[in-house]
């Protein structure tokens, strides 16, 4: 039975992806976001408004049956007002909106960045949040106000995604496709023999449509079924683009020490996201959504960095142009441009 569905941060480039399935589902779609939403959603009602804005996400909620709250400032933000701000305010602000307006669930994307560097992998539902950074560390509150919103009888779920990719996937990746396209080296951390875990964004919307259709709280961590170390994701993309790109391995800590310098004066776009966590290993055990959700991820670590990288191709001039949040848009390289000349 089709539902009405608010989806924020629907603008955004994961928002985007879950409003266009749940519009091709049948459901009506609100989208709440700064931005308007893309013309692929041009089913869908808008409502302009910031998150942080207690009376507009009320108003937002009303006569809605299921939230998917999405907002979230990332790791590429760097402000941690903005992460307490939005990532924990934010998602307050939607919870107790949801709760005077009675909505019937609301599904909290979160992030696995919430874990840090485990101690042990797979990391299952049950393994505590040990976060190492800012992003991290707002993401956790986040989750903690979700669990006292359901202690008070909201049903809320939790979605905690692997690192995301998919077609219109930019951000920091887009550094490593325009590398790769110019055929200059690829930089591992260390070895590259950290297992590395992605999450193609139709997938994941597939498992947050599928929470918001279960009745009852939950957690779910999503990732990839099919997946290996990062020096074997990479070379699967390097494999396929033909631009005699190589992998080249840096040491972990000269190269950690350089790009938070780099990041500290302006000159590169890291947060402390990506070089605390991106020499580690990190994957989820997904057994929960499948057996629960009846959840299957259709895409492999290679088959969506591919299709990432072709997608940027296709679409690499007029990318900057249009796009709105951080994961739409290529970030400038900065001082890494000179890492291009290297043989």
């Amino acid at each position: 039975m089709a539902r009405s569905l608010l989806v924020t941060g629907g603008s955004g480039y994961f928002g985007t992806v879950l409003a266009e399935q749940a519009l091709a589902r049948g459901d009506a779609v609100r989208i709440f976001d700064v931005n308007p939403p893309g013309p692929s959603l041009a089913a869908a009602d808008f409502v302009a408004g910031d998150v942080r804005d207690r009376a507009a996400v009320r108003s937002a909620c009303a006569g809605i049956d299921v939230v998917f709250h999405n907002v979230a400032q990332v790791p590429l933000a760097k402000d941690r007002a903005l992460f307490d701000e939005v990532n924990v305010g934010g998602t307050a602000n939607v919870l107790v909106a949801a709760r005077d307006a009675r909505v019937a669930k609301v599904v909290h994307t979160s992030s696995s960045a919430v874990f840090g560097i485990p101690d042990h992998n797979p990391v299952t539902e049950a393994t505590p949040g040990r976060p190492l950074e800012a992003y991290g560390r707002a993401k956790l509150r986040a989750e903690i106000l979700c669990h006292d919103a359901i202690a008070s009888g909201l049903d809320v779920t939790i979605v905690r995604p692997r690192t995301v990719l998919g077609h219109g996937r930019l951000g920091v990746i887009a550094l490593l496709f325009d590398f790769v396209a110019d055929g200059a080296p690829v930089f591992l951390l260390g070895g590259g023999n950290n297992r590395y875990q992605l999450v193609h964004a139709a997938d994941l919307a597939d498992a947050c449509l599928r929470a918001g259709d279960r009745a009852g709280p939950s957690v779910y961590n999503i990732g990839a079924l099919e997946f290996g170390t990062m020096r074997e994701t990479l070379q699967a993309l390097v494999d396929h683009a033909q631009t005699g790109s190589r992998l080249r391995s840096l040491p972990v800590a000269p190269a950690r020490f350089a790009m938070r310098a780099l990041a500290a004066l302006g000159l590169a776009p890291f947060a402390p996201y990506h070089w605390l966590l991106y020499s580690e290993s990190l994957f989820f055990d997904s057994t929960l959504a499948r057996t629960e959700l009846g959840w299957e991820p259709q895409h492999s670590n290679a088959s969506m960095v591919i299709e990432s990288y072709e997608w940027f191709l296709a679409h690499r001039r007029e990318s900057a142009d249009g796009a709105r949040s951080h994961h739409q848009s290529p970030v400038r390289p900065g001082l890494l441009r000179a890492l291009k000349a290297l043989p």
